[in-house]
């Protein structure tokens, strides 16, 4: 047994990874064996190969299908059953702070109290959207749990071709 993960231990060593050429116009096709990349740079194989963001024609998907997820997401953090870095990605720097201090609140407020900290049931209820102004957009969310409704505000912005939550509000 040793004497085997020490050879796939040098293998992993020894060999360099598999390199593939990248079209920047197809991302998906990383099995091409053609030429390097317009760019002169060569990508390895499973790893992101362009990290500057997608073109601003880049569509960031339904609004309030982002909107659904994420306010069930922040309902489940308030009540203990997720963690805030979970969410991270879709989220800037200044909601994760304020989300990190509210879910203090909240686990402080239940061990107080003696409450499990059990998965709750959670349902989102309506989903309402407005777009105030051109890649943003502004929803309500309704989380309902077995005792009480919640409210959850989130303002989208687009970011990299992607919804992120930039302010939110749970009442």
């Amino acid at each position: 047994m040793a004497e085997q993960a020490r050879r796939i231990e040098d293998t992993a060593t020894t060999r360099p990874p598999r390199l593939v050429a990248v079209d920047p116009e197809r991302p998906h096709e990383h099995e091409s064996d053609g030429p390097d990349r317009r760019d002169g740079s060569i990508a390895a194989v499973g790893a992101v190969t362009d990290p500057s963001p997608p073109p601003a024609s880049a569509d960031p998907g339904d609004p309030a299908a982002t909107a659904r997820a994420l306010g069930l997401c922040i309902a489940e953090v308030l009540t203990g059953a997720r963690e805030v870095d979970s969410i991270a990605r879709w989220i800037t720097d200044d909601v994760h702070r304020h989300l990190q201090q509210r879910a203090a609140l909240a686990a402080r407020a239940r061990s107080t109290a003696r409450r499990s900290r059990g998965r709750p049931v959670l349902r989102v209820g309506s989903v309402v959207v407005c777009r105030p102004a051109r890649g943003v957009a502004e929803a309500t969310v309704v989380v309902h749990t077995r005792s009480h409704a919640r409210a959850v505000a989130i303002r989208l912005e687009e970011r990299h071709g992607r919804w992120r939550a930039t302010a939110v509000g749970v009442l």
